[in-house]
């Protein structure tokens, strides 16, 4: 099988690996038939987090499962299925909480699964899925090709964008701010009017990310930055908004979210943290903060009950599509900003 490899700073290839095997009676072997790139990927890609090179990488997929352990209960060779982009065990306390990013049991793909064996990272031809009853959803028998990257962004940034917008509190009436038009950001717009919001700001400079940003429901578009995004937010808005969904983790946007949420307003923080909260002007606004990393496998059957009956298409994000064999340049379009994300067919 082939697999993506970040072998250094800058430098992805793909490379031969040995095609995985059920390995533990937990275990099922699926058949990739999409995966992508993330923007978490581009923080070892940029050097931006510490990693140990080489590494596998990729956590998010949808694929065919193609063999089963002993134990495996809820798929079967030749069902379809999405992932989170973490794997757990849906048994343990917190994921019978919904908290599935704490499982007791968990592991990140392509890494050690907590029994000894290492687990494959998504993007490749094919991926060994440890604890398959708690981590893999069933989509079906079957999925139409036009529904597939629907059902690939459920596997992390509209469940991401949908924890953003849950965290905050977003409701029928709300008004919302979204920091960030990256992949997560547009589809925390998507997420904020299909909880009901009445009104959403979208900060973004880009053009082509706004005129998503507008399909996705988004009735108002901030271009400004800093002072000047703050500014024109309030502008809009008279104190602020009811909710505001942090979707970058910088310290500029983390800034600027907590200036624009309005007094015992609401902030949804699920942009990976490269900065710090500005916790002394929450503080002063009784700003409520709440968010994280995003337990996708609790959204997943309720989100892709709405994928699959055509109420939410979150795959418009997708605006490149790369066979597997080309994903370095997949990874050069988006740290260059030249993508929101991009799509990798095996």
């Amino acid at each position: 099988m082939r697999a993506t490899l970040l072998e250094d700073v800058g430098k992805i290839a793909l490379r031969e690996f040995p095609d995985p095997v059920v390995q533990r009676p937990t275990d099922a072997v699926v058949r990739v038939t999409a995966s992508c790139i993330c923007g978490s990927d581009l923080h070892p890609y940029r050097g931006k987090t510490p990693s140990v090179f080489p590494k596998r990488i990729g956590h998010e997929f949808v694929g065919v499962v193609e063999d089963i352990g002993d134990q495996v209960g809820t798929v079967r060779p030749g069902d379809v299925v999405v992932a989170p982009f973490l794997i757990s065990c849906g048994a343990c306390r917190y994921c019978r909480a919904g908290l599935q990013t704490s499982c007791e049991n968990g592991s990140v793909w392509g890494t050690d699964d907590g029994s000894g064996a290492r687990s494959d990272a998504c993007q490749g031809d094919l991926i060994r899925a440890p604890l398959a009853d708690g981590t893999l959803v069933r989509v079906g028998t079957e999925l139409p090709d036009a529904l597939l990257p629907d059902v690939l962004a459920l596997s992390d940034v509209m469940g991401t964008g949908h924890h953003a917008a849950v965290s905050a509190g977003v409701g029928p009436g709300s008004t919302v701010v979204v920091v960030g038009d990256g992949a997560v950001g547009l589809c925390a717009v998507l997420a904020a009017r299909r909880l009901g919001a009445e009104r959403v700001v979208a900060m973004s400079r880009t053009p082509s990310r706004q005129k998503l940003a507008a399909e996705f429901g988004a009735t108002d578009i901030v271009a400004g930055r800093g002072a000047e995004g703050i500014a024109q937010v309030l502008e809009l808005l008279g104190d602020g908004a009811d909710a505001v969904l942090e979707c970058v983790g910088s310290q500029e946007s983390l800034e600027q979210a907590a200036a624009v949420a309005h007094p015992g307003g609401r902030l949804g923080c699920v942009g990976a943290p490269l900065g710090n909260l500005p916790l002394g002007p929450l503080f002063m606004k009784n700003v409520r903060l709440a968010g994280g990393v995003a337990p996708v496998r609790a959204y997943l059957p309720e989100l892709l009950a709405d994928v699959l009956a055509g109420r939410v298409r979150p795959g418009r994000i997708f605006d490149l599509e790369l066979p597997l064999d080309e994903v370095a340049e997949g990874y050069r379009a988006m740290d260059e900003r030249r993508a929101i994300k991009v799509l990798l067919r095996p």
